[in-house]
């Protein structure tokens, strides 16, 4: 257990933020910390993310919510990833009173805030209730900026170069 938990951030147009959280999560699991990863916008579907079945293999809980994002299919119904991500939140929040976890990864929800699926307010009121031996870490481009202020850690990765830009696609086993 930790003696204080911080809130960490990590955000930007850079590959990697999802990958420094993942790093995190196995490193804390390496020191016998209890973790909870969940994810936003993240399909159950065709896309297999590996993330999710090695962080499972050692022990982390793994939840995902709001499955569907405007940024990858034009076919979205709003309103339901509005209720899934405040199911999320609720989640958390229950989550927080079991005090069974010592890092919590919210992967991608600065997305839904960015998206209008969930109100800033509602993820500051959030991050005011963590209990203070929690670790929590916020994943996702376009953090606001009193996401950034409520924070102890932000790191923004920036991208340089990308193979998207040229047309690549993204790649089982490195991607996702």
């Amino acid at each position: 257990m930790l003696k204080k938990g911080l809130i960490q951030v990590y955000t930007g147009d850079g590959k990697g933020k999802t990958s420094a959280a993942f790093g995190l999560a196995c490193r804390a699991r390496g020191h016998g910390l209890k973790v909870c990863y969940i994810s936003f916008h993240k399909s159950s579907g065709k896309k297999k993310y590996g993330e999710f079945a090695i962080l499972r293999k050692i022990g982390v809980s793994v939840y995902g919510f709001a499955k569907k994002s405007i940024c990858f299919s034009e076919k979205v119904n709003t309103a339901k990833i509005r209720k899934d991500c405040l199911s999320a939140l609720e989640f958390v929040r229950n989550l927080f009173e079991e005090r069974k976890y010592d890092v919590l990864i919210l992967d991608e929800i600065n997305i839904s805030i960015r998206e209008g699926f969930l109100k800033e307010t509602e993820v500051l009121c959030l991050l005011d209730s963590k209990p203070a031996r929690l670790e929590l870490i916020l994943t996702g481009r376009g953090v606001s900026e009193n996401i950034v202020k409520k924070a102890d850690l932000v790191s923004e990765i920036k991208k340089i170069k990308h193979p998207y830009d040229t047309g690549e696609k993204a790649r089982k086993g490195i991607e996702w």
